[in-house]
């Protein structure tokens, strides 16, 4: 089985040259990852112990939206590593040069914005990221979404894109939710299956569960989500550095949907690396 982790964070100490966003550590804590610096090269030994033949990087938030390190691990591993970018939200012109170079750069499988903090939380809403829809769609760029109360406007935006490929960050359920108060939000988000052009990740997904590992309590979400959708529109994901600090390892966020959990081999394909990597026209060799 070809498995692509869709979602980890890399990330080097902080220092007076490489400073990180005021109130980041403060972040880190409340949402579970580890402080200590995970570099791209634990990743792969981590991946290789599991099986994970690839990952997606997404640039953490607490670096601003430098992408240099995901950069250095894509360099010296370009058939492990992807990047799914940040931009200047608030920027059209700076973030519209950016998009531009992104799409040029064979590393760069995508972007990813957010809307879940108090500082991006309502730039969906207020227009201060209308600039940046058209021109991703214009440019072919693939768009991880983390905006878990915005699930009707990203619905409104996909259908006005039609040429944008919108995958939603987490199932779309809020931070903080777990057990059945994850029932809401994935309602919410399997309901924009209409859209054939959004797309969603199954990922972190012990993170929502207060059930011992294999968190079974949670399968019936993660069911309906990949009833609702199609297993080719759902993707694995870790978000790893949050898992590590409970005791969840690579191996068991694998043997979660293909041991624990019921999945068809067929399913578990699409699911475990297959539909990202199609999505991301990112060919699986061989």
């Amino acid at each position: 089985m070809f498995v692509v982790d869709t979602q980890i964070h890399i990330w080097k100490e902080e220092t007076p040259e490489r400073p990180w966003v005021p109130g980041a550590r403060e972040r880190i804590r409340l949402n579970g990852h580890r402080e200590d610096p995970f570099s791209y090269e634990e990743a792969l030994e981590l991946m290789d112990e599991a099986g994970v033949n690839r990952a997606l990087i997404l640039p953490p938030s607490w670096e601003g939206n430098r992408i240099d390190y995901a950069l250095e691990a894509c360099e010296a591993h370009p058939d492990r590593f992807g990047i799914m970018a940040r931009v200047p939200q608030d920027d059209p012109v700076e973030g519209t040069a950016l998009l531009k170079e992104f799409a040029r750069n064979p590393y760069i499988k995508g972007t990813r914005l957010t809307f879940h903090r108090p500082q991006d939380r309502n730039w969906m809403i207020d227009g201060t990221n209308d600039w940046y829809w058209p021109i991703a769609e214009e440019l072919s760029i693939p768009t991880m979404v983390h905006a878990p109360i915005w699930k009707r406007e990203l619905g409104q935006i996909a259908a006005k894109h039609p040429g944008l490929k919108i995958i939603i960050d987490h199932m779309g359920i809020m931070a903080r939710c777990v057990d059945d108060a994850i029932g809401y939000w994935v309602q919410e988000t399997a309901d924009l299956a209409e859209h054939p052009n959004i797309y969603v990740k199954v990922s972190a997904l012990p993170g929502y569960s207060t059930q011992p590992f294999p968190n079974k309590n949670i399968e019936k979400y993660v069911r309906e989500m990949v009833d609702r959708m199609g297993p080719q529109r759902c993707f694995y994901g870790t978000d790893i550095t949050r898992l590590l600090g409970h005791g969840i390892t690579y191996t068991d966020t694998i043997e979660q949907f293909a041991k624990h959990w019921d999945f068809t081999p067929e399913e578990l394909e699409w699911i475990m690396g297959r539909g990202i990597s199609e999505v991301l026209n990112w060919p699986i060799e061989g």
